[in-house]
């Protein structure tokens, strides 16, 4: 076995002491990062160039501090996007909300469908879309400027790699309450991953201690008054016809459902599931 491998062994048991939920991933993700190698290629390191900064990397994972912080990275459908400090961390159970928006949006019978992601964050839902949707016009809401300079980044490095994005996403800083008031009526889709989370609710150390904190409380006792501005904001910015899709906590469900109620002015209000099978966004459509 070589050394790094033998390195990898130590550090995921240190890990797993630490309370990492995948110390095997986050020890051979961090050192791949590290020597610039894929993790099916650590075996091929030399002993020799085994860079003794691995330790200090584990230190700071074994601390808690979040994985992608350390990396830089955090992969999100088809992306690396870059984060760090001051901006919310994407996670896998939005791209399941997100592939539901590209979906609807490829069959749409509109030319160039227009989306507005209220509070984009680091820009995952966006340029997801923009990358997966060629013809997506997105329109990216952000009002707090640490995230949004994580956003600007993204979509600049997207727009490199992906060319055909390159114009298709414009960021707003604003706050989603009350942006976007020009496109009043013309939206075809609205996405949001607001923050829903109650206050006083438990939550790791990673997500409570690094991830920005208007990005985790949602407000209320329930925890879904930032929801509640995302369907007033969506029933004035969705035309006719127009869907909707907000990510919620798994133990949301049946009260989010009733923030888009007929009563309330929506229809085919449905529940969604996440990869692990609990509640995870609701969807509806503008009658």
């Amino acid at each position: 076995m070589s050394l790094l491998l033998d390195e990898i062994a130590i550090a995921t048991v240190r890990l797993a002491d630490a309370g990492v939920e995948s110390p095997r991933t986050d020890a051979e993700l961090i050192a791949a990062q590290l020597h610039g190698v894929s993790r099916s290629e650590l075996h091929l390191v030399p002993d020799a160039d085994f860079d003794p900064r691995f330790w200090d990397d584990i230190a700071r994972r074994e601390a808690r501090e979040p994985l992608q912080h350390i990396t830089g990275l955090a992969h999100f459908r088809y992306l690396a996007l870059a984060v760090g400090p001051g901006v919310f961390v994407p996670r896998q159970e939005t791209e399941v909300m997100t592939g539901w928006a590209i979906d609807q949006l490829a069959a749409m019978d509109v030319t160039e469908p227009v989306v507005a992601d209220l509070g984009t964050g680091s820009g995952a839902i966006a340029l997801s879309i923009a990358v997966e949707v060629p013809r997506a016009r997105v329109h990216a809401v952000e009002i707090d400027p640490l995230a949004r300079h994580w956003a600007e980044g993204n979509i600049a490095r997207c727009a490199v790699t992906a060319p055909h994005t390159a114009g298709r996403v414009t960021l707003h800083a604003a706050d989603f309450a009350v942006a976007l008031a020009e496109l009043d009526g013309q939206v075809d889709l609205v996405v949001s991953n607001p923050p829903y989370i109650p206050v006083g609710a438990s939550v790791p150390p990673e997500v409570g201690e690094y991830d920005p904190a208007a990005a985790l409380w949602g407000g209320g006792e329930d925890g879904l008054d930032a929801v509640r501005v995302v369907a007033a904001t969506a029933r004035r910015l969705l035309r006719p016809g127009g869907l909707l899709a907000v990510e919620h906590g798994a133990q949301q469900g049946a009260a989010v459902y009733w923030v888009f109620a007929e009563e309330s002015g929506w229809r085919e209000t449905r529940n969604h599931l996440d990869l692990a099978g609990r509640d995870r966004f609701v969807t509806a459509m503008r009658p």
